[in-house]
């Protein structure tokens, strides 16, 4: 055995022993130690408690992280990790409450405070998503940016995957998306959301809502043909996938509400060209939209068109 090694091995153990016996840091101790010091543990988590018991909510929130966070093979940690997100929640710290639960979800899945601890962080995320959650800054009192409720959302359903409460924290990522105009980020969750759990409750109105985002797309923004028809096709997706759905009425009477708009398209296509002295480009969509519509003003209108132009 080499001289070097061995000085290598011996800074080894006097860095594990250091470790060991600094009770002021706030790095974990290794799960080997945890057996020699279960007992200050557990005296750290009853001096949170009695903090706690005593209304000294800022002296317990640290002494609770402490404990979870030192002693966090001790048996008090998982509820000194989960009382520690209660607090933050009371005394009006959503967000670091929230973090809190997630590393009490990460670290004690085995602990019978898992599913309150799910509930409520997904309590937090979806006030968040409501607006009602504000964030601090430079003393500013605001709403959360949408990317962070996402995040926050996203944690929820990734925390519970093929659940209920994933399915709901999906739907509110792509519903949060929607209000906010972000059309290809609302329509891709809304799809996810479909993807991965085609018989959730919520799935059905997910599928509905990529035709409506697709129809506000077309209506706010983006007009050209190609976003109709992704529109009708979602709509028709979701008639077929979920025939009965209580949207399914509505459904029909967009889909329609769509092949008018597509014809007035049409129609306006041709005026323009006859405008332009372009009159067999207007013939052709003249054409198209007598073909489209056997009657009607646009009808109508086209077949008076085509005669002036002599036929």
């Amino acid at each position: 055995m080499s001289m070097r090694f061995i000085f290598h091995l011996g800074c080894g153990c006097f860095a594990l022993l250091l470790l060991a016996c600094d009770t002021s840091s706030d790095l974990p101790l290794l799960a080997g130690n945890t057996r020699a010091v279960t007992g200050e543990g557990d005296a750290l988590y009853q001096q949170a408690k009695q903090a706690d018991d005593s209304g000294k909510a800022k002296q317990a929130i640290k002494l609770y992280d402490q404990t979870a966070t030192r002693y966090s093979f001790a048996n008090p940690a998982a509820q000194a990790r989960f009382r520690q997100a209660e607090l933050l929640e009371q005394t009006g710290e959503p967000v670091k409450a929230f973090d809190a639960y997630q590393l009490f979800l990460t670290r004690f899945q085995a602990s019978n405070l898992y599913t309150a601890a799910l509930a409520n962080q997904a309590k937090i995320a979806h006030s968040a998503a409501d607006g009602r959650v504000k964030s601090s800054f430079l003393g500013i009192r605001s709403k959360l940016e949408v990317k962070k409720v996402a995040e926050m959302l996203g944690q929820v359903r990734d925390n519970a995957p093929k659940t209920p409460t994933a399915a709901k924290a999906q739907f509110t990522i792509g519903d949060l998306y929607q209000h906010e105009h972000e059309f290809a980020l609302s329509i891709a969750n809304y799809r996810q959301l479909v993807r991965d759990q085609p018989d959730c409750a919520e799935a059905p109105e997910a599928l509905f809502r990529v035709g409506v985002v697709f129809t506000d797309e077309a209506r706010l923004g983006n007009r050209n043909q190609a976003t109709l028809e992704l529109a009708r096709e979602a709509f028709n997706d979701y008639l077929n996938q979920y025939p009965g759905h209580s949207r399914n009425a509505e459904a029909h009477k967009l889909i329609q509400n769509l092949s008018n708009h597509e014809l007035q398209n049409t129609f306006d296509i041709a005026e323009y060209y006859y405008k332009t002295g372009q009159l067999e480009s207007a013939k052709v969509y003249y054409r198209d939209v007598m073909k489209r519509a056997q009657s009607g003003q646009l009808h109508a209108a086209s077949r008076a068109r085509l005669k002036q132009l002599g036929e």
